[in-house]
């Protein structure tokens, strides 16, 4: 670089704003440290171009920057968005979400103390699990119950208490992975049982259970394959069988039931999953289950069964490491008591498994015609198929309806992009070139704001 190539960098460089001015102009009203050090970023970018041969760039840009270095600072932490997709417990967007009883009892306990491991009645230390699983034997049937952080927590903590240093019977055909390449095998190496597999992938018969049991058995595992199916040649042994054979050898029966179904009254497209009642009443020493899938309560993992299994596993040193905090508790307490007292329709879960497609119609249709054509771009109300996701009801869809955009110029994928940069993000899914935003997953009271989002996004 020449000397007079060097004066003319320096001078473009000069010529760049100062910080104090740029936070000045930011259409930003938060903290001031957090938009300097935006717009700091935003002069470093500058500088880095003009340094490499580019003009610098001019004061409405470098704000324009700034800002979206804020926008993409702040998307970076949690923050609400809607779910237009269809999927009613989506797992990349928090599960399905909790109702106001549900929430009520997440802030009462969060502002401040509460008797989380403190017994009222006797001025003196309690468990934190009692409140919780006293209404967890009531919903279930089960004599006895524990609370850990999710279902994955449960599996480890049973077979870690119950079946360490000895041997597991599993179908090969149940040997499944619950996301995240975290698959049975190794949950079960990890708390340091025996994997013993018996059967074929799509057929198991008793007789191989029969045939695997040794003096170093402590229990035959089966496993609801609730994030898949396998459909044709196939066979498997129905629980009830399972429990008769183990309790005939002497040898534990625990059963991963996945998801968690308690009610009986679920919509009938929703009722491919074993109730956790049923599963006791056939036999299992043990169950484990999900708190955030198919019960409708937060994040959790739910272990009912024998009181002197569950002794066992409250005595187990992983249950501290695994155990849950106060917020989860006061919203798995609230789940329960609206099984309890019959107002399952205020858990969000429900109240979408069970909305009415015609009225789903009705919304799509209202969204569409106060929207029409907006630019190059055709709205409409489009039939369509939810599902109910987080590794539940894997072969099932429900009838459902959607806002369809039809892009003309703009591609639906570019549409999608935009959507999800939107204030609140729009997260919607694409099908034959158009977007589609189900509204059996979008709560009502979020339609005006879905419309004025969509509004927005078009132009």
């Amino acid at each position: 670089m020449t000397q007079e190539d060097t004066r003319a960098t320096n001078e473009r460089l000069r010529s760049l704003p100062a910080v104090d001015k740029v936070v000045g102009s930011m259409g930003f009203d938060g903290p001031q440290a957090r938009a300097t050090a935006m717009a700091r970023r935003a002069l470093d970018e500058a500088r880095v171009e003009v340094r490499q041969g580019s003009e610098a760039p001019d004061f409405d840009a470098i704000i324009d920057r700034a800002e979206t270095l804020m926008i993409e600072e702040l998307r970076m932490g949690l923050v609400r968005v809607i779910n237009a997709t269809g999927v009613i417990i989506h797992t990349n967007l928090g599960r399905a979400p909790m109702g106001s009883e549900q929430i009520r009892a997440v802030i009462e306990v969060a502002g401040t103390y509460s008797n989380l491991e403190y017994d009222l009645s006797e001025g003196r230390r309690g468990s934190r699990y009692a409140h919780a699983t006293r209404l967890i034997a009531r919903v279930t049937g089960a004599e006895a119950a524990i609370v850990v952080n999710n279902n994955a927590a449960a599996v480890l903590l049973t077979l870690a208490a119950l079946c360490s240093g000895r041997e597991v019977i599993i179908s090969r055909g149940e040997l499944v992975e619950i996301g995240g390449e975290f698959r049975i095998p190794d949950i079960m190496s990890i708390s340091g049982a025996r994997l013993v597999e018996v059967g074929t992938t799509n057929r198991t018969h008793l007789v191989d259970y029969e045939r695997a049991i040794s003096p170093d058995t402590a229990a035959i595992l089966k496993v609801h394959p609730s994030n898949y199916k396998v459909v044709g040649f196939t066979s498997t042994v129905p629980a009830r069988d399972l429990a008769r054979l183990a309790t005939g050898r002497g040898v534990t029966f625990l059963h991963d039931l996945g998801s968690g179904l308690v009610t009986d009254d679920a919509p009938a497209d929703f009722t491919g999953e074993p109730l956790v009642q049923v599963a006791l009443e056939d036999g299992a020493n043990v169950a484990m289950f999900s708190g955030d899938k198919l019960l409708g309560g937060p994040q959790a993992g739910i272990i009912v069964g024998h009181t002197h299994h569950i002794i066992q596993l409250e005595r187990h040193p992983l249950l501290r490491v695994l155990r849950v905090d106060k917020m989860t508790l006061a919203a798995l307490e609230a789940t329960l008591r609206l099984y309890l007292d019959g107002r399952t329709d205020e858990i969000p879960l429900w109240r979408m498994a069970r909305t009415d497609a015609d009225e789903l119609e009705r919304r799509a249709r209202a969204i569409a015609e106060e929207l029409r054509e907006i630019g190059s771009i055709k709205v409409e109300a489009f039939p369509t198929r939810s599902v109910a996701g987080g590794g539940s009801l894997p072969d099932v869809e429900v009838g459902s309806w959607a806002v369809a955009l039809l892009p003309d110029r703009a591609g639906a994928s570019e549409l999608q992009r935009s959507l999800r940069r939107s204030d609140p993000p729009i997260v919607a899914r694409v099908e034959e070139d158009r977007v589609l935003l189900d509204l059996r997953t979008v709560a009502p009271d979020d339609d005006r704001t879905l419309a004025a989002a969509i509004r927005r996004v078009l132009g």
